[in-house]
């Protein structure tokens, strides 16, 4: 009786993970079967939920204008930047307050734990008040430094940062390694899975970054690929398709950029899991 209620339980976890899996994997498939549609298919009711008819317009008419290329270079740049520095930042703060313990440590980390639980939208008009003062305005450099300072960064590497062995780090300085040698070439090297996690969260946070890269960024060449699929709307109607095909543009590096780092990414989770 008991193995019968096993399988049973088995067989409706199951279903249930499946019916999960296809309910978030619904969004992906009509988005890149919308991108195949034309217009007057894009917003037939009831809709077709198989392409009928696939056309590469929307790709054409994208490549054609150019504008995607800018948009695509612009989120890439962004995000790259954006990420290769809050790896860093994150890194040494992790780094500063667990193995370089100094006066003030403690608050500084319970001002990050505050800052936190700050909402964003509170500082948009303090952020842009800065950037229009220190000129940045439809600069890409003001869709950077805003991801740079992301609390949750520094509090995700001071927490891995707290297994490292600190006795390694003391035999480093015994042997006479410099305090950035002990960084990059102890230190660096054992928080590969927590760099591999963090780096895709900013990745996926700075190319994802619609609101605050829409009220710094008009030029159409600045603009990154989710700021240039909302100008793809026209006063009177919305081209679904060609939306649908920029946005399928815009999928493919954060998925290229999850598969590279999945591996570190989920180690870098089990080992949260485990810490915790």
């Amino acid at each position: 009786m008991a193995k019968s209620s096993y399988l049973i339980m088995k067989v409706l976890g199951n279903i249930l993970l499946y019916v999960s899996a296809a309910l978030f994997i619904f969004p992906l498939y009509w988005m890149v079967t919308g991108a195949f549609k034309n217009q007057s298919s894009s917003v037939k009711i009831p809709p077709d939920w198989i392409p009928t008819k696939i056309t590469m317009a929307n790709f054409s008419n994208l490549i054609n204008d150019g504008s995607i290329f800018y948009w695509l270079y612009n989120s890439g740049f962004v995000s790259v930047i954006a990420t290769v520095g809050v790896v860093l930042i994150a890194s040494m703060a992790g780094y500063a307050l667990t193995k370089r313990k100094f006066k003030g440590s403690e608050f500084f980390f319970s001002a990050v734990l505050i800052a936190m639980f700050i909402p964003r939208q509170i500082t948009l008009v303090p952020l842009f008040t800065m950037m229009r003062d220190l000129g940045l305005v439809n600069n890409l450099a003001s869709a950077i430094l805003p991801v740079l300072t992301i609390p949750f960064a520094v509090f995700m590497m001071k927490q891995f940062s707290e297994s490292v062995p600190t006795e390694l780090l003391e035999a480093g300085r015994i042997d006479g390694c410099s305090e950035i040698g002990l960084f990059f070439k102890l230190f660096f090297p054992i928080i590969k899975p927590a760099i591999g996690a963090l780096a895709i969260f900013t990745f996926t946070y700075a190319w994802n970054d619609y609101l605050w890269q829409l009220i710094m960024l008009s030029d159409k060449t600045k603009m990154t690929i989710n700021v240039g699929i909302s100008t793809l709307v026209s006063e009177y109607v919305a081209n679904y398709g060609l939306q649908m095909a920029a946005a399928s543009l815009g999928f493919i590096p954060v998925f290229i950029i999850f598969i590279s780092f999945q591996k570190y990414f989920v180690k870098g989770i089990t080992l949260g899991g485990v810490k915790g």
